[in-house]
């Protein structure tokens, strides 16, 4: 039977505030930023050793992506062996292949990466999102050409992941390697494949005590923590009661 390991909940300031410092203390260079105890508690539990994956679900304007890369990158500034790797599908509708598009590889990808380029603006000054680039520290990958990929000290963010299948969701978990972490974001309200997402199934397959023990996690933000606008709240409320009612 494996050994029940709790994940204990931030309880005081000094917890938090020890966080906040070590969040600060860079070689890349980020932005201060002020967060909340619900963003402070998941940054704890993708910083904890015996984590290997997170399952970040929410609806739109949660800071899922945000917090999953500026997590990403506190982490390898704590061990620069880590390398970065951000995964999305190609093609939302799942009706073409990468080869389908037009462009060398590089300019395949480039647009399904701007959630990736635009949170990297967001969190490091000016000049060090050119340079993690550059040094390949941190890059793009479609979910399409994982299969036959090993991680070994990478983490690897998954974005997006409710327009991937379980399938594919599958192919990504089974990748990841020694040393390495796996953060999956996902909003179960926009999958673009119609119905093939594997998103909720695998959040829900994972979401126990038995996975937290082996560490795999599942952490869920609510309405209650949009931070993009109030606007942006009381639609999703709207469209989450609509939903309810068909």
């Amino acid at each position: 039977m494996a050994r029940k390991r709790k994940v204990t909940e931030i309880t005081d300031e000094k917890q938090i505030q020890d966080i906040r410092e070590n969040l600060h203390k860079t070689n890349i260079k980020l932005k201060k930023f002020t967060l909340t105890e619900k963003q402070l508690n998941l940054l704890r539990i993708i910083f904890d050793k015996e984590t290997s994956v997170v399952f970040i679900s929410g609806p739109a304007g949660t800071s899922k992506t945000f917090i999953a890369i500026y997590g990403a990158l506190q982490l390898y500034n704590m061990n620069n062996d880590h390398g970065i790797t951000y995964v999305r599908t190609i093609a939302e509708s799942g009706e073409k292949s990468l080869g389908a598009l037009p462009g060398e590889m590089e300019e395949k990808i480039n647009p399904y990466m701007m959630p990736m380029n635009e949170k990297l603006d967001e969190i490091l000054i000016p000049g060090q999102s050119r340079i993690l680039k550059q040094k390949d520290i941190i890059h793009g990958m479609p979910v399409n050409y994982l299969r036959g990929a090993s991680w070994v000290d990478e983490i690897v963010i998954a974005d997006e992941s409710q327009n991937f299948t379980f399938k594919e969701l599958t192919t990504l978990m089974t990748r990841i390697g020694k040393g390495s972490k796996l953060i999956i974001c996902g909003d179960p309200m926009q999958s673009d494949i119609n119905g093939k997402s594997g998103f909720s199934d695998m959040y829900s397959l994972f979401n126990d005590e038995d996975s937290a023990d082996h560490g795999i996690h599942c952490y869920s933000f609510g309405p209650e923590d949009i931070k993009r606008s109030e606007i942006l709240k009381f639609i999703i409320e709207k469209l989450r009661t609509t939903k309810r009612q068909k």
